[in-house]
């Protein structure tokens, strides 16, 4: 059985992208019942390497959405986990990395990463 290529996630570093949000701000994960404090969602068609499709965060948005389009200005690289996340911002925003911790840490906390640009 052929293994799919993941792409490097920093290839998407500050290119536009459109991700299809699956957990809308102010939604409950399924499975673990927290609230999501920002728009999360994927790649559609993008495979990462944990097997699903690529994730990213939409930060600096504050309404619900079902699709973004927007600027990559970061990479979540998570050392302990095959999952890295893409941070996606609306043109023309930028965040220090402290801001993008700050934003994710409802569930990056329990992970230790580095953030790519």
């Amino acid at each position: 059985m052929n293994k799919p290529i993941h792409p490097d996630a920093t290839t998407f570093l500050r290119k536009v992208v459109t991700a299809v949000i699956d957990r809308p701000l102010h939604s409950h994960h399924p499975k673990w019942g927290f609230v999501y404090p920002v728009n999360y969602g994927c790649l559609p068609g993008v495979p990462a390497p944990d097997g699903d499709e690529l994730d990213v965060y939409v930060l600096n948005v504050n309404v619900p959405l079902r699709r973004f389009t927007g600027l990559c200005v970061a990479v979540i690289h998570r050392l302990d986990d095959d999952d890295d996340k893409l941070v996606l911002l609306p043109p023309g925003q930028q965040l220090s990395d402290e801001d993008i911790r700050a934003q994710t840490a409802f569930q990056e906390r329990f992970f230790n990463s580095v953030i790519l640009r």
